[in-house]
């Protein structure tokens, strides 16, 4: 069976449908910040074992963007939210 995403908006729907964009705790410097920050924040990631929060799109559905807490190992969904919940 397809690994499933519980989509706030639609319910649980197969992985296939949705789209990653990548960490979600990234801090996307000023703009005018130095090369030196933006080398950093477009290269210089960490890969930790575990838990992590990425920005997934419900491409295949609502097309909303989503934080999905995921364990990186197992592949494991722990939690999905709007990524507009506690935007600011």
């Amino acid at each position: 069976m397809a690994s499933l995403i519980d989509c706030p908006h639609c319910g649980p729907r197969p992985r296939e449908e949705f789209s990653v964009r990548g960490d979600a705790a990234a801090t996307r410097p000023d703009p005018e910040a130095g090369p030196e920050a933006w080398h950093a924040y477009l290269h210089l990631r960490t890969n930790p074992r575990g838990l992590h929060r990425e920005h997934w799109r419900h491409s295949g559905g609502c097309r909303r963007w989503l934080v999905v807490e995921r364990d990186v190992v197992t592949h494991a969904v722990h939690a999905v939210r709007d990524a507009q919940e506690g935007a600011q």
